[in-house]
């Protein structure tokens, strides 16, 4: 029986050890893959904190720049004409923003397939009708869809407005192989995305300086909300829940004064 318990423990502690240097190799690799890749700034936004809310017209500005700029390879499959209302667009607008959209539907009475204009129940147009027909048109690979793009890359809003105003040329050593960009804040620094902001690329309805900063802040509060439409909701609920154990405890205390008053 001893020596049964010595050969598991000699098994166990050989597998700890194998994990531990495997471990070790790929998180070496991994730091030395993204080490030189520097942290985006901290930006700003309405929306951070226990109270931040997101700002309305930055939102806005930030749909018009996804479908002048980014629509044309990303798409949204989150988010329908319906969910605009979010960021403040009233019936009238969304209806006139849906109608603009051509939706296949069907089949009809006779089996085929029809094109109408779109609802506001329906979802943001696609670019492309599928992923390899994405990949085809981008050099083999589907451009990622922005729904929750924000949520699903570290650093959040501060990452894609990095990425947005990080391209630059590239310093001195530095290949970049034929397609490619470089971009300070892109983990190894080549992107096949050329840069997809210029200055005056769109002309903000509300008069607002088209800047690539501008934009990419705009585009970037505009993706925080999409990838997380309830955050007011959830940061509202979540305060009245502070205030409701505030009182509760409040009370418990009082409770237990008047229960306990007699007792010494």
């Amino acid at each position: 029986m001893e020596t049964v318990m010595k050969n598991v423990m000699r098994k166990f502690v050989k597998s700890t050890l194998t994990a531990a240097v495997l471990a070790a190799a790929l998180g070496a690799g991994t730091a030395q893959a993204s080490g030189d890749t520097p942290h985006p700034p901290q930006q700003k936004w309405s929306f951070s904190g226990m109270f931040g809310t997101f700002d309305r017209a930055a939102a806005q500005r930030g749909f018009q720049v996804y479908r002048e700029v980014c629509a044309g390879c990303h798409s949204l499959k989150q988010i329908d004409f319906r969910h605009l209302a979010g960021i403040g667009y009233n019936e009238a607008q969304i209806k006139a923003f849906s109608a603009t959209a051509e939706v296949t539907d069907g089949p009809n009475d006779a089996g085929e397939m029809f094109t109408r204009p779109g609802t506001p129940a329906d979802g943001l147009p696609k670019p492309f009708p599928n992923d390899k027909a994405a990949a085809a048109s981008n050099n083999g690979k589907a451009p990622p869809d922005l729904s929750l793009m924000v949520k699903a890359r570290k650093g959040g809003a501060d990452y894609v407005y990095a990425l947005l105003t990080g391209y630059t040329a590239p310093p001195a050593g530095a290949t970049v192989p034929e397609g490619g960009n470089y971009n300070t804040y892109f983990p190894g620094h080549v992107i096949a995305m050329a840069p997809p902001l210029s200055d005056d690329a769109v002309e903000y309805q509300d008069g607002t300086k088209a800047t690539v900063a501008q934009m990419a802040k705009d585009i970037s509060t505009f993706l925080a909300w999409t990838a997380e439409p309830e955050l007011e909701a959830r940061k509202s609920m979540g305060l009245k829940v502070l205030v409701f154990l505030i009182i509760l405890t409040g009370l418990l205390f009082r409770v237990k004064k008047v229960i306990w008053k007699d007792v010494h």
